[in-house]
Parts: structure tokens; sequence; C-alpha cells
């Protein structure tokens, strides 16, 4: 499926109040994507920006970002601005 990724990080301004809690109710990881459409706990891989790396959603975006939209976790917001926004392909593996 092509979708644009994009980044965040823990920044209250990126995020809610709860900027390390996901909208799973789990803790922010490596790992860790935000989407609209795929059901939480979804793995997906990200093959031609990360090889065989599995991800899985525990996230969510604001409404108005569509479902084809991934949002990808960042420790630091330098490094999710260096990321930017990239139309790639992802692998649905299931849940």
């Amino acid at each position: 499926m092509l979708v644009m990724a994009t980044a965040y990080s823990s920044t209250v301004w990126q995020t809610d109040d709860t900027p390390f809690v996901t909208a799973a109710g789990t803790s922010v990881r490596d790992g860790i994507i935000a989407n609209n459409m795929l059901p939480f706990g979804t793995r997906i891989r990200i093959p031609d920006l990360y090889g065989d790396k599995i991800f899985v959603v525990e996230d969510r975006m604001h409404k108005r970002k569509g479902g084809y939209q991934i949002d990808i976790w960042f420790p630091e917001y330098w490094q999710a601005k260096n990321f930017g926004a990239q139309t790639t392909l992802i692998e649905i593996l299931g849940g």
C-alpha cells in the first residue's frame, strides 16, 4: 500500500498532554507508528526505508489526516524533523 510517511516525537505540542503514552495505552518506543485506518496491533514493514524491521500501530493521528498516512515515532524532535515526509510502500503483516 502506498502511504505518506511522516514522523513525530514525544513533545506536547506534537501530541497531547500525555506525550509518552500511545492512544492504545502503551508506552512509546522504537517501532511504534500512528495510523487512523489500521487497527491497533497491526504489524507492518516499510521495506524501502527500514528493510525487514517490523512496526506496530499503537497510536492515532489527528482526524484531519487520512488513512493513507503513517506517522513514525522518534525519540528526539530533531530526528522526526530530519525524517520529513516521504511517499513509500508499506507491507501489512496483520495483527
